[in-house]
This record gives structure tokens, sequence and C-alpha cells, in this order.
């Protein structure tokens, strides 16, 4: 038999975790030996990369990890310095940037040195462990975006009649973030669906390859509980704080217009603006996660229904598009919070907006004292 005949062997005759001729003409070519049982077959059909798109996926990786790690560092950091921002609801957001820390701090520096060496080099516990803090990273985001939206929706909508989220009450919700979705991602490690090299074998996440109806049930259960729950739910709440928001703006307007002033700027309305502020945060902080990860769920969806459609091109860059809402919350923040922004001007000055109208903006913000016990206590 010829090398070429070798080389066009149907799969099932080849033994994959034995067989290094065929490895050297795929993606597969560089994996170390003991990775092979991990490796889906779907894989092997393709021919190894141009080292262009591993410098282009280091660089753009680095890139992203350096600004979140610094990024989340910063929020973290000034959240918890200053006495102002230290409230039950913006420990949520604390809990928010660590998560978004941890998985890039984690799992960014790996995926750096995989792309120099141009396959995982790390091993198969180290695959399952990297799959599992993303896996756990997203789920404990998700969740914190979850608590952010119905506490916004509660602080709108349901307005003064609402109890106000007590410490207790955050560090509860914090807690269920992380308990349920440590559960929800220790289930790959024991038998339902696994964590296996993906894409370009660079990087490790959850098995949507392999044809099996227990392995498919978690991926099916997980984007229900993790993705179309919460999402439905926040589409819920935000549908109702547009309707306050849109009514509260009438009202005013129509008040305004028989006291026959252009704008009517009483303290109330102040509170409101505070809060109608905070709500625009949390809802772009959430559409940008949900642009960040909806790649990813589809990609997975994709490997389970129509696997011809995933590539390892296609793969990667939808779990670095993952990643990179790590990268965005620290920015929303900055150009949204106008608290944190006029902590981050007195903290980390050259971080700041320092803009004449920035600066007018945090001014009329701090002289009101009802607007700034609103914002105190989001």
């Amino acid at each position: 038999m010829s090398f070429r005949d070798e080389i066009a062997m149907p799969q099932d005759d080849v033994p994959l975790a034995s067989s290094k001729t065929i490895t050297n003409y795929t993606i597969v070519d560089n994996i170390p030996e003991d990775m092979l049982p991990l490796v889906h077959n779907h894989w092997y059909q393709f021919p190894p990369l141009n080292p262009m798109w591993y410098g282009l996926l280091g660089v753009t990786i680095t890139v992203l990890g350096i600004l979140s790690v610094v990024g989340n560092i910063v929020v973290i950091w000034v959240f918890t310095r200053t006495k102002a921002l230290r409230s039950p609801a913006n420990s949520l957001l604390i809990n928010l940037a660590f998560s978004d820390f941890l998985m890039m701090f984690t799992m960014f520096p790996p995926m750096v040195y995989n792309c120099y060496c141009r396959t995982w080099v790390f091993g198969p516990i180290s695959c399952e462990v990297y799959g599992f803090i993303g896996n756990l990273c997203g789920c404990v985001a998700i969740y914190s975006m979850v608590w952010i939206t119905l506490d916004r929706y509660k602080v709108i909508v349901k307005g003064i009649s609402a109890t106000p989220l007590s410490a207790k009450g955050a560090a509860l919700r914090i807690l269920f973030s992380w308990v349920f979705s440590t559960a929800w991602c220790l289930f790959p490690l024991f038998g339902w669906n696994r964590y296996v090299p993906e894409g370009n074998m660079t990087v490790c996440g959850t098995d949507y390859l392999t044809d099996d109806l227990f392995s498919k049930s978690y991926l099916y259960a997980y984007s229900v509980w993790v993705f179309f729950a919460p999402f439905l739910l926040i589409v819920y709440c935000y549908t109702y704080i547009v309707k306050a928001v849109s009514a509260h703006e009438k009202q005013m307007l129509r008040q305004a217009k028989k006291m026959e002033i252009k704008s009517l700027q009483s303290e109330e309305d102040q509170k409101t603006s505070a809060e109608i502020r905070l709500a625009k945060v949390a809802l772009a902080t959430v559409s940008l996660w949900f642009m960040a990860w909806c790649p990813y769920l589809i990609i997975n969806w994709s490997g389970m229904l129509q696997p011809t459609l995933v590539t390892p091109l296609f793969s990667i860059w939808g779990s670095l598009f993952a990643k990179a809402n790590a990268v965005y919350n620290p920015i929303v923040y900055a150009i949204s919070h106008p608290k944190y922004r006029g902590a981050l001007l007195k903290s980390l000055p050259f971080l700041a907006c320092n803009t004449e109208d920035c600066s007018k903006g945090e001014e009329r913000d701090t002289t009101t004292p009802l607007a700034e016990k609103a914002q105190e206590n989001v």
C-alpha cells in the first residue's frame, strides 16, 4: 500500500490513539500522544493551518488578555476602595469583574504559548481544567448579569415599593452564582459530556461533536439554563424597564408643559435620571455579553446538528469572541458609570475621561444629595 493510500484510508480503520502517520497531515499533527484519545475524528479531515493564523491568534489574545486583566483589576480596585461605590448592588458588578479577570488571567497565557507551539502542549488534565475554568467564568458572568438586571428592574419598575437590596441578599446571590455554575461545570469532569481540544488544538472546551444523545443532552440542558432562560428573563425585565422610563419621560414633559418651562429639574427627576443611567450600564454590559457568547453557542449547536459547518477557524474565533467579553465590561463602566468615572478620575486620572463635559457631568452628579444617595443604593 502506498503512502498516499494510507493517508486516504477511512478513519474507522485507523486507530487514532496509536497512529501518528495520519496526524502528520492534519490539524492534529503536533499534538502530544496522550492527547489523542480526546481528539474527535472530525478534526482529522482538516490540513494544518497556515502559521500566520497561529501568530494572529496569539497576538490577538495577548492584547485582549492584557486589556482584560488590567481593566478588571482597575474596576475591582476602584469599586472596593471608594466608599461611595461600596453598595450591595455594586458588589454584583465586582463579582462580574472578578469572574472576567479570572477567566483571562488563567486562560490567555496558556493559549498564547499553545499558539507559539501550534498545538495543545499541557496534557489532558490541564485541558480539562482549562475547559472547566472557561465554562465556570462564563456561567458566573451570565448569572451576575441576571442579578444586576433584576436589581435594575426592581429599582426602576417597582420604585419605592421595592425592598432595597441588602448586603446579605447580594452575598447570597453571588454565592448562588458560583455554586450553581460550579455544579454545571463539574458534570463534564464526571462523564456527562467532557472537555476536549477544539479548533486549531490551542484551546479546550465542551465536546459538541460526539454523536451521542447522552453527551448532547448536557449541552441542550446547559443551553436552556445558562443561555436561553437568562436571556428571556433579561429581555422581559428590560422590556418593562424601557416602558417605565418612557412613561416617566412623558410624564415629566407633560408636567413641564403645564408649568410652562422647558425642563423639570426636581430632585425626584434627578434621582430617576441616575437610575436610568445605571440601567444603561447594565443593558450595555448584558448586550455585549450575548454578542460575545452567542457565536460560541452557535458553534456548539452547529457541532451537534451540522458538524460539517464547524472548521478550525470557525471554532477558534468563536472561542476568542467569548473571551473578548472580559475586555468589554471595564470599558462600559468607564464610559457609562458616572460615580465610577468620578472615582477613576481621582484615583487614576490618566485612565479617566477628563473632558470639560465629563467634568461637568461629574459635578452635576455629585452635587445633588438625593441623586448621590440613589447612586449609592444601586
